[in-house]
């Protein structure tokens, strides 16, 4: 299978680091969902990233669905709880996570525009889900080393890959200043092999 994706985007990394834990082999097509005619269109409609091609010529769309596909196809390392109340609760936070994630790229998207067409409004309405969320994170951790129950899940690569996104694109916010506990997850999380190798590179 080959995994379109590029290097900086979290939701493409929330995938790699997927298929990494669950020691599955891929081949990676960096790609931007900017460009007007790539190889994305020929995969994805939608013509976004991450897009995964199966061996069959499948293509699966949306970092969740990915993930799920991935989670289920593999039994090693399971990333999704079984039992529904903790599935839901696991959904949950990479629901959370993710917001942070497409709060972010509005952000960025809206300074890429000439600086007197920006609007500030706009700007800091999503800057104030992004304080909300990550504080949400932050009272919903509390002490525990991981984001659901004593083990590493998916809430905890979709809260790394939001948190690690945050420090490339919007360090200004400094979270790790206001929730210790978020940093302390993010430096436990920075040693496992398949957040290191998926870390974006730098601006």
């Amino acid at each position: 299978m080959k995994l379109l994706a590029s290097l900086t985007s979290p939701y493409a990394r929330k995938v790699r680091i997927a298929l990494a834990e669950k020691k599955i082999d891929f081949d990676l097509i960096e790609a931007s969902p900017r460009e007007a005619a790539g190889s994305i269109a020929q995969y994805n409609p939608l013509g976004k990233i991450p897009t995964l091609v199966l061996e069959d010529g499948t293509t699966l769309f949306d970092s969740r669905v990915i993930v799920e596909y991935l989670d289920a196809v593999s039994p090693v390392s399971r990333l999704i709880p079984e039992p529904s109340r903790q599935r839901i609760a696991v959904k949950r936070w990479e629901a959370l996570a993710d917001g942070i994630c497409d709060a972010a790229m509005l952000i960025a998207q809206e300074r890429r525009r000439p600086a007197r067409q920006q609007s500030k409004p706009s700007i800091a309405h999503q800057e104030e889900k992004i304080v909300r969320a990550i504080d949400a994170l932050a009272n919903e951790l509390e002490e525990r080393p991981w984001c659901n129950g004593e083990g590493y899940s998916l809430a905890d690569i979709a809260t790394g890959c939001a948190l690690g996104y945050l420090d490339l694109r919007h360090a200004a916010l400094e979270w790790r200043e206001r929730h210790v506990n978020l940093a302390r997850l993010a430096e436990r999380l920075a040693t496992r092999p398949s957040f290191a190798d998926t870390a974006p590179p730098a601006p």
